[in-house]
């Protein structure tokens, strides 16, 4: 099969690969849309430490079965699936109490770290289990299926922050994950919700997918902003999905006294974060990690275009335009979102 193959650091090349073997309990995916990851670039340039080379990326993905192995019961040849990303083994403490994005044995398609290599979805085929592989609507375009797993991301961000029907939420970082937080925190009940970012161009998306108010971070104090249209409270919930310092204590300077922000963004793995705000005010500070059995629930909002995810595409291209795409996201394209590659053009 044709494959692209990070080969080191900022070396990508589309190369013939071996197909995958499967397992008895494993479904043999051809990939017909893979989207391109913040992390996989992160992965490109060595920074994550996570994408150690040689490795297919690659864990944002749907496609159709094209074989099963012998104890697969829940699906058949010709089925369209996406699947998570995080491949949990079903066994360990957190797996048995419902926790599987938590699993002590966990692995992440496309991610190579040094305590496992799991090649993924930036390929013709791909094999995974099938207790993470859900069934697809028949009208569901491969393209938005493959945007499930990040929704799932915003999905179970929304069900980690305690909001109330009518509360005020404020969301800083306005890239994909952002825009797909804002509207599942919309959906679970906040009645205005605050976009916040540095870059025009999002934050007019933004408004678009149900902002009420887009805040340019250079232009204007958003805490004294965020205030203002609060009554001086501040918002009841926050939710950061950048991750890094300035725009967590963005964060935590907007939220009321008694309010609760959620940390999505993990961009540096070390941040500062202002403890005496946080303890003499009382906020609630709680991170999200991946998903956690939300999929069937995301598969039902996007047929539903509940969450709408055409705007947050960039592209679809042929794997093959794979390097291509990626040196121009590294450099940091303006407007670009979700590049979503189909190795099925091969």
């Amino acid at each position: 099969m044709k494959a692209l193959l990070l080969k080191d650091y900022k070396q990508l090349e589309v190369t013939d690969f071996p197909t995958p073997e499967i397992g008895p309990d494993d479904v043999l995916v051809q990939v017909r849309a893979c989207g391109i990851c913040g992390s996989d670039i992160h992965g490109y340039d060595g920074s994550s430490g996570r994408r150690i080379p040689p490795l297919v990326m690659g864990h944002e993905a749907a496609g159709v079965v094209t074989a099963v192995g012998s104890a697969v019961t829940r699906f058949s040849e010709g089925d369209r699936v996406t699947f998570d990303s995080t491949v949990s083994c079903g066994k360990c403490w957190f797996c048995r109490r419902g926790s599987i994005n938590l699993c002590d044995n966990r692995m992440v398609l496309g991610v190579s770290c040094g305590e496992y290599r799991r090649h993924g979805a930036f390929a013709e085929y791909v094999a995974v289990p099938q207790h993470i592989c859900y069934a697809l609507p028949p009208d569901l375009k491969f393209e938005h299926a493959a945007m499930i797993e990040a929704v799932s991301v915003a999905v179970h961000a929304a069900n980690r922050t305690p909001v109330t029907l009518g509360d005020t939420a404020v969301i800083v970082g306005s890239g994909m994950i952002g825009l797909l937080v804002l509207q599942a925190i919309r959906l679970a009940g906040a009645s205005q919700v605050i976009a916040v970012d540095l870059d025009q161009g999002r934050l007019d998306t933004a408004l678009d997918l149900g902002a009420d108010v887009g805040l340019k971070a250079d232009k204007v104090n958003v805490a004294e902003e965020v205030r203002r249209l609060t009554g001086g409270r501040g918002a009841d919930v926050v939710l950061e999905v950048v991750g890094a310092t300035p725009t967590i204590a963005t964060a935590i300077e907007s939220t009321r006294k008694g309010g609760a922000v959620t940390l999505v963004g993990n961009l540096a793995p070390h941040v500062d974060l202002p403890l005496q705000a946080i303890v003499t005010r009382e906020l609630t500070v709680g991170g999200t990690c991946a998903s956690n059995g939300e999929y069937p629930a995301c598969i039902d909002l996007l047929e539903r275009k509940a969450i709408r995810v055409d705007p947050l595409i960039t592209a679809k291209a042929p794997l093959e335009h794979g390097p291509e795409w990626f040196a121009r996201l590294y450099g940091g394209e303006q407007g670009a979102m979700k590049v979503i590659l189909d190795p099925s053009a091969c």
